[in-house]
């Protein structure tokens, strides 16, 4: 069973892998992941061993909150962000009036004296300011910080509790020690405090503005249904829906729930799944989607799937899923989080007595430094070694680290999400940038997957009139080639006559009396068994793969009709700009060589697999992995599923079947080939976010930790890179967006 969940209160990444830990460990459960960016958790687990609700305990035992809803709507976000506005505004309230006390102190004595009311009670202000912003403002750290160590979990707020308390004890302690200033210190813990909040609400700012892809996802769909219940109209939650329920759509509402239309006709903006923004004409037994807009008319629906099984469902679990997932390159991150706290808590008195029993050497070291960066020169003595442990504990920072990748993944797969391409997996995402062959299946990838006429050749009369007989002879037929003659036919308004004494001849042809005329139409095999000659060759070169079917006569062959599976308009405009970049591009066909080289060379692919039975896809997938090649397959029928399965990165096509979408890694919602190259470059975009966010988060570790242990960064300025450290990442992982 798998299982979501919401979870507040998670501030930093030692946090999300404290959750991970704890609910791993539980019996029955074989995958969890946390997802800090998204404060939430998903967790595979054996029902029959492990209750949900124990799953539940075992967070709040580590004093986080689950949430009710899973995803936070924008009112939820909105709110949370307001309240970390108010803690932040607070704090800083009572940080500017420290600041006013501590500022006499740091400048000349010619300046107020170098004190506003005195060098005790200035110091004594301070300390009770600073206690304020810790007991309200800040009381969420504490309780936070006592909760994790009571789980054996430490997170990010015990580094700032311990540099907090740490730097608020020395006023009193400055009663009973000599040689401590208490004003040095008094004002540190408020000022930490408030760079700490600041930090926290500009992240979760950034971090709302990451997950708003989802977010409008999930505001798509429609909260209420009108149910048809015993002839009268029911206003019905949409969740209450069940499949065979008849709903009503009227103008200018959404559609609660994917159907079938059973009356009426109507016009809807169905731009969500298809990504056209013309409305498309819905009549009786047609599909309609949920979340999509019924623009005009009036119509009545039968419920096919409801829930979890909705098109806009899927499309939120599959984007959800690839945010939740990791990308290979994020397990050091892990490892390093997993021990990140504790280390630094042993690093924080290793850097005390250090300062006490080696002052000499670290001073030197202290001194060193500054000649290369111009930063303060620590204190001396117990002063001197508080101001490094304080500094050491607050800057310390695990979440860059923690934010780095999942940030990332969920812009990158929004941005995807909007532009209809749906990536499952980080690792796919990580993967896709690798591609250098990409294997195209021909039907329904780069043609439209089915047959169109696309040519009258007439020997005899004209081709309005040879049409006209042609789609007399196949309105009794159901063959794809005789619906693509009628299709035509009706496209220009031509109407069928009238047949008699109708014939037909299974793979052959089919003959009918019109107007007391005898006609026939077939294959030139037919012709020739009928002792007619027929063009075997088409009028133009380039129509050598598409399909002829002969119109005749007693008198001989009247028009011969050419029927393919037309080529995407776009295809041949991509296969230039990805060949540009340097891939190996190769169409797979059940077609003969010589159509499927016609075919190609129209796409302006040159390299061919023709004859290919569905069975054997696969197979070829696998040849060129043997060769080294990463393969990307696109695909979009079920016998494309095993191939897309066996692919590096199966890419299945959005308007082709439920299983190759499933087997798939990426799904290109609106089956638009202009999406591969962008779905190409997003991956490589994300990526390179993702890289760079990991280099400065280990950067930042690697150089602020020493300069705060060495005493030449004071605690104030260590609380400020350590906030601006997490909201560099998430900030960096948005201007992805600037890119598309």
């Amino acid at each position: 069973m798998q299982l979501q969940i919401g979870i507040d209160g998670m501030h930093c990444a030692s946090c999300s892998a404290n959750v991970e830990k704890s609910v791993s460990g539980l019996p029955g459960v074989s995958k969890v992941h946390v997802n800090l960016a998204l404060e939430e958790a998903m967790v595979e687990f054996d029902d029959g061993k492990l209750d949900q609700e124990e799953i539940f305990e075992s967070i709040t035992a580590l004093g986080f909150k689950v949430r009710e809803t899973l995803h936070l709507g924008e009112d939820e976000q909105i709110a949370k962000m307001h309240i970390a506005r108010k803690r932040m505004n607070f704090s800083w309230i009572i940080t500017a009036i420290v600041m006013v006390l501590m500022l006499p102190h740091m400048l000349p004595h010619a300046v107020f004296g170098g004190q506003i009311f005195g060098h005790q009670i200035d110091a004594w202000l301070m300390f009770s300011l600073s206690l304020v912003a810790m007991l309200f403002p800040a009381r969420e750290v504490y309780t936070s910080a006592w909760k994790s160590l009571r789980a054996r979990a430490a997170n990010m707020e015990v580094l700032i509790a311990m540099g907090t308390i740490a730097s608020i004890v020395v006023t009193p302690l400055s009663l009973v020690v000599e040689g401590i200033l208490a004003h040095q210190f008094a004002g540190i813990a408020a000022m930490i405090i408030s760079f700490y909040l600041t930090g926290r609400y500009l992240e979760s700012k950034a971090r709302g503005k990451a997950s708003e892809a989802l977010r409008k996802l999930v505001s798509l769909g429609a909260k209420t249904a009108l149910l048809l219940v015993d002839g009268e109209e029911v206003e019905t939650p949409v969740h209450r829906i069940k499949s065979g329920d008849i709903f009503i759509v009227k103008p200018g509402t959404k559609v609660p729930t994917d159907g079938v239309i059973v009356s009426g006709t109507s016009s809807l903006d169905e731009s969500i799944a298809t990504g056209e923004s013309l409305p498309v004409t819905r009549s009786a037994g047609e599909n309609v989607l949920g979340a999509t807009i019924n623009l005009e008319g009036y119509f009545q629906a039968k419920a096919t799937k409801v829930g979890s099984e909705t098109f806009l469902a899927q499309v939120i679990k599959m984007v959800s899923d690839a945010q939740h997932s990791k990308v290979p390159i994020q397990l050091l991150a892990d490892k390093v989080i997993a021990i990140f706290v504790p280390v630094v808590i042993v690093l924080a008195f290793v850097v005390f007595f250090s300062w006490l029993i080696f002052p000499g050497f670290m001073a030197a070291v202290a001194a060193f430094i500054t000649t290369f960066i111009p930063l303060s020169l620590p204190a001396e003595g117990l002063a001197a070694a508080l101001m490094a442990t304080i500094a050491t504990l607050v800057i310390a920072c695990p979440c860059a680290l923690g934010l780095a990748t999942p940030t990332a993944l969920m812009v990158g797969s929004g941005i995807g999400a909007t532009n209809g391409i749906l990536i499952r997996s980080g690792e796919a995402l990580q993967r896709m940038k690798d591609v250098d062959t990409i294997l195209f299946d021909k039907t329904g990838t780069l043609t439209h997957g089915k047959p169109e006429l696309i040519k009258i050749q007439s020997l005899k009369g004209t081709d309005a009139e040879n049409l006209s007989l042609a789609h007399s002879l196949e309105s009794l037929s159901e063959h794809p080639l005789a619906l693509a003659i009628k299709n035509a036919a009706q496209k220009r308004g031509i109407q069928a006559l009238p047949t008699a004494e109708f014939q037909s001849s299974t793979g052959r042809g089919i003959s009918a009396t019109i107007e007391g005329k005898k006609y026939m139409m077939g294959s030139l095999n037919w012709m020739t068994e009928q002792g007619l000659t027929a063009p075997d060759q088409p009028a133009d070169q380039d129509l050598a793969y598409a399909g002829k079917i002969y119109l005749a006569d007693s008198t001989g062959v009247l028009a011969a009709f050419y029927v393919a599976d037309t080529i995407k308009a776009e295809a041949f405009e991509i296969v230039q700009t990805l060949s540009k970049q340097g891939l190996k591009l190769i169409m797979m066909s059940g077609d003969n060589q010589e159509t499927a080289e016609a075919i190609a060379k129209s796409c302006g692919i040159t390299e061919v697999m023709a004859s290919v039975l569905p069975g054997e896809k696969a197979q070829k997938v696998k040849d060129l992995q043997t060769q080294g090649r990463v393969v990307a397959m696109i695909g979009d029928g079920i016998n494309d599923a095993p191939a897309l399965k066996q692919a590096d990165i199966g890419i299945a096509m959005g308007m082709g079947t439920d299983i190759a979408i499933e087997a798939a890694d990426i799904t290109i919602l609106r089956g638009d080939l202009k999406l591969i190259p962008l779905a190409l470059r997003l991956s490589k975009q994300t990526f390179a976010k993702i890289r760079q966010n990991l280099f400065w988060a280990f950067f930042y570790n690697l150089v602020a930790i020493p300069l705060a242990a060495f005493g030449v960064l004071h605690p104030v300025i260590a609380e400020m890179a350590m906030a601006l450290s997490s909201v560099t990442v998430v900030t960096n992982a948005n201007l992805l967006r600037r890119k598309f």
